[in-house]
């Protein structure tokens, strides 16, 4: 095996775009709309610094930006259906029994109050309140790589509830106020609906302390690994009264010999070794599932910890548990690679459709690059891009 063949250098990206361009035409009726998100895709694969309808439309050597605006907004065509497309493409090239689905929301920088969506409101990229639209989305990662899959912006009662507002920025009247883990809960389940494999749900604290949430998964008889707070209220049963506690309590009470170490992934500086223990939370025995409340914790800063509500097939060992909860920052790369490179959030229209429609846009040029990056892993041991072990995924 030469250099060249693992390293990238060959790899026929031209024909691997064209192929998924075909796959994406499909979406769009009219020649002219299929020319313009062609066009779009380039721009956003482009060395473009923003991803402009302006800048883009130089890019493509257009004389107005009239084409890449009208494809976000005046056009006919279902940003859902071009989301089934991508995710079923993105499956293909990543799909594995022991991939994951990683659910986070982020939030994009606005100056004015006519965006759909935006409004003063928490924005993890930003670390504070600010004024911006937050999206919630879905993330697919294995052993191959990983990229986004899904997407819903956020509407703020200020919007749901204002015909006003909904009407300046089309927002379907079925559309209706929905908070961030119900969000989650429709995409995790839509995905699941559809085919793709998945070992592990993974999410932060604001959906791990959902309870409708975790009930959904159990329901469906999927593990999960969900952030949960420190001082989230839990209760357990005694005899003949009820016990309340917190992840944090139940932790400073075990034993030393009830942590072990193991590596949490791969990180810039080498593996990341963490000390992890668990607790079982449930006391009625279950041959087929088991409960748990995992713990991390820092081997050099013993009292900085985060704990997880673990659903997981009986016999799960604890590594296993490690490993599935340190694969929550893939979606953290999925954003920083769609932001910095691919201008996820360089989206200038105002509209409900506009939005989705960029989204997706960018979607598909994340998956294109990680279909390549997944070719190339499978190049490099010489395992064959196989079809997922499970049923095709619905278009």
């Amino acid at each position: 095996m030469s250099v060249s063949s693992w390293s990238g250098s060959v790899v026929a990206w031209q024909q691997e775009l064209d192929t998924l361009k075909q796959r994406l035409g499909l979406v769009f009726a009219r020649r002219e709309l299929r020319a313009s998100a062609s066009a779009f895709l380039d721009g956003l694969l482009s060395g473009v610094e923003r991803k402009t309808g302006w800048l883009m439309a130089e890019q493509a050597g257009l004389e107005s930006p009239y084409r890449m605006q009208s494809l976000l907004g005046r056009s006919q065509w279902d940003a859902d259906t071009l989301r089934d497309v991508v995710r079923a493409y993105a499956v293909e090239a990543l799909g594995d029994a022991d991939g994951v689905l990683v659910v986070d929301e982020t939030g994009f920088l606005k100056k004015g109050t006519h965006s759909v969506g935006v409004a003063r409101q928490y924005s993890g990229t930003a670390g504070r309140i600010e004024n911006c639209q937050v999206g919630v989305f879905l993330a697919y990662a294995s052993r191959f790589g990983q990229t986004l899959i899904d997407r819903q912006l956020y509407l703020p009662k200020d919007w749901s509830e204002s015909q006003a507002r909904r009407a300046a920025a089309h927002i379907p009247q079925q559309q209706a106020f929905a908070t961030k883990p119900t969000i989650a809960a429709k995409l995790i389940a839509a995905t699941l609906d559809a085919g793709v494999p998945c070992a592990w749900v993974l999410a932060d604290a604001l959906y791990g302390s959902d309870s409708k949430l975790r009930r959904m998964l159990e329901g469906r008889g999927q593990p999960y690994c969900l952030a949960v707070r420190s001082n989230h209220c839990l209760r357990f049963v005694r005899e003949q009264h009820v016990e309340q506690t917190d992840p944090e309590t139940m932790a400073a009470e075990l034993e030393p010999e009830a942590w072990s170490s193991h590596a949490a992934g791969e990180g810039a500086k080498g593996l990341r070794l963490y000390d992890w223990a668990r607790i079982p939370l449930s006391s009625r025995p279950d041959g087929q599932w088991e409960r748990w409340l995992l713990i991390r914790r820092s081997r050099r800063e013993p009292d900085a910890r985060a704990y997880y509500f673990v659903f997981a097939p009986a016999g799960t060992e604890l590594s296993e548990l490690a490993g599935a909860a340190g694969l929550r920052w893939t979606v953290e790369e999925c954003f920083q690679r769609a932001k910095d490179d691919l201008g996820l959030d360089h989206c200038e229209a105002r509209s409900w459709h506009a939005w989705n429609r960029h989204m997706t846009l960018v979607m598909a040029a994340a998956a294109f690059l990680a279909k390549l990056g997944a070719d190339l892993r499978r190049a490099a041991t010489g395992k064959p891009n196989e079809r997922s072990p499970n049923p095709p995924i619905a278009a």
